[in-house]
């Protein structure tokens, strides 16, 4: 089988799966080509931010994302006797994007209504049981693989790497994982239960230098635990007969009403890629970057990847902006990436304890740290670090209290009869939104906040007087690229009045 398609995408999890998606409402299309002929039916990911909770609703499928998930209320952390050393908790309601700022889900469940959704887009071709064999070129980029026993090749304009940590597509370009300095091992058990095995929503982190843990609902009847394994440790030590009644005791004296759906070691990692595109070839997701998990962003960097690349790459392909903007991509995921990981290697290393001499010292400070008036607030902060660095931005304005770089906050409005969230009301390209009259760049749609009811006015005023500025410049993945008079002065890198599907 041959073939010349747009955009192939190697590897049709969450992220190759939400890049495919966002390509076809830009009406662009694509085929994923993906290794495994059914999902993954096991429990992975369990938690995204309501930034993450923005991109499943430009994808589609926010509504029935909220359907299979929860709001998570905070974490607890607890001593080696699991008494309680201090508790952050999320306010209540939805987020500044318009979602709970934490939720838990099964990512089944998840892949599941990606790939309903999918199925709704005839732009997208999905091929199940196909091993990429080779990879050549970097625009035009063939790819060479096999299905059932023959071999086929396909030819693209560009191609995206979500194949995984092993990932073809990274080796193929010859970028390497830069090491950040962090690997544990890490026994996962994930269990369902008829009766609760907690009295909270929130997630609980032991701080215990010999054992440190993670304990979590997740949603219904599932709950996970995470245990670090010792130097020359094994899963089959913790998990023998007796052993894992021992190991859960402190949730449940008696095991034997639970289900376990999955036992598995992760050795955690800290890496990202040295170089993320050549060409038109990129990586995305676990092929670009690994990350602990003690902040929840595994899942969630790779479909930031998704989101921020893909409405560039569509822009190219419709010719509405230069090759050049594809540089952007490295340029903006690469470093936001590793203060994120950065963070969860901190975040990991506070909250485990350690395994060292300076276990008993880190817990002190993190006693300390925990009465430090705003270390709450920050601790439950669903905000990523800006965006910086990038010919996207206004970078002449990247002040503390400038928005350049950030989200723009999505509150619910009025339109007409009904109640929508802000991103309807921007459409799919650039929009400047402004507090009163003021005229647009060509090719940006205009939004007047004075026009909008007052609930929804008084939101957005708020946020732009915070940030001193009465406009604000919105890119079509919702990050502000300037404010105030550069905000009405900025010359986009395209018209943005090509076909656009949503």
């Amino acid at each position: 089988m041959t073939g010349h398609v747009p955009v192939v995408i190697v590897g049709a999890g969450p992220v190759g799966v939400t890049a495919a998606t966002l390509l076809a409402r830009r009406g662009i299309a694509s085929v994923l080509l993906e290794k495994y002929h059914a999902p993954y039916p096991l429990p992975r990911a369990v938690h995204l931010d309501d930034e993450v909770a923005r991109i499943l609703q430009a994808a589609g499928v926010a509504e029935q994302f909220t359907k299979i998930s929860r709001p998570m209320p905070g974490m607890r952390l607890v001593d080696a006797q699991h008494k309680t050393m201090a508790e952050f908790n999320r306010a209540g309601g939805g987020g500044p994007n318009g979602y709970p700022r934490a939720s838990m889900f099964d990512q089944p469940e998840l892949e599941q209504i990606l790939l309903d959704n999918l199925a709704a887009h005839p732009l997208v071709t999905l091929r199940r049981g196909c091993e990429v064999t080779s990879v050549e070129g970097t625009g035009p980029v063939t790819v060479r693989y096999t299905q059932d026993g023959a071999e086929h090749q396909i030819t693209s304009g560009a191609l995206f790497g979500a194949d995984g940590a092993n990932s073809l597509v990274r080796q193929a370009i010859g970028s390497d994982l830069r090491d950040l300095h962090f690997a544990e091992r890490w026994l996962v058990i994930d269990v369902r239960s008829s009766r609760a095995l907690s009295d909270w929503g929130g997630v609980y982190q032991i701080c215990d230098p010999a054992r440190a843990a993670t304990f979590m609902h997740v949603t219904g009847d599932r709950y996970r635990w995470e245990f670090r394994l010792a130097d020359g440790e094994t899963a089959d030590d913790l998990t023998a007969p007796g052993q894992l009644a021992r190991l859960l005791q402190p949730w449940t004296p008696d095991i034997t009403g639970l289900q376990i759906i999955r036992q598995a070691t992760y050795t955690f990692r800290a890496r990202v890629a040295g170089r993320w595109r050549q060409g038109r070839v990129f990586l995305l997701g676990d092929a670009a970057h690994q990350t602990p998990p003690f902040i929840g962003q595994g899942l969630g960097a790779g479909l930031r990847d998704a989101a921020n690349l893909t409405w560039k790459l569509a822009a190219v392909l419709h010719g509405q902006a230069g090759e050049e903007i594809l540089d952007t991509y490295e340029q903006e995921r690469r470093p936001h990436a590793t203060r994120t990981i950065r963070a969860a290697v901190t975040v990991g290393w506070a909250l485990t304890g350690g395994q060292d001499r300076a276990a008993i010292i880190r817990r002190i400070a993190l006693a300390g740290l925990c009465r430090v008036p705003g270390f709450s607030t920050a601790v439950v902060d669903s905000a990523s670090p800006r965006l910086t660095g990038s010919a996207l931005l206004d970078r002449r304005r990247l002040r503390q209290r400038d928005p350049a770089g950030r989200l723009c906050p999505q509150p619910a409005v009025t339109a007409g009869p009904d109640e929508v969230r802000l991103d309807a009301l921007l459409g799919d390209g650039w929009a400047l939104l402004s507090d009163g009259p003021a005229a647009a760049p060509a090719g940006v749609r205009y939004v007047d906040i004075s026009a909008l009811d007052p609930g929804g006015a008084a939101q957005l005023r708020r946020w732009l007087r915070k940030h001193r500025t009465h406009a604000v410049l919105v890119r079509p993945d919702r990050i502000i690229a300037a404010s105030g008079r550069r905000a009405l002065t900025t010359r986009i890198p395209a018209t943005w009045t090509g076909p656009v599907t949503r």
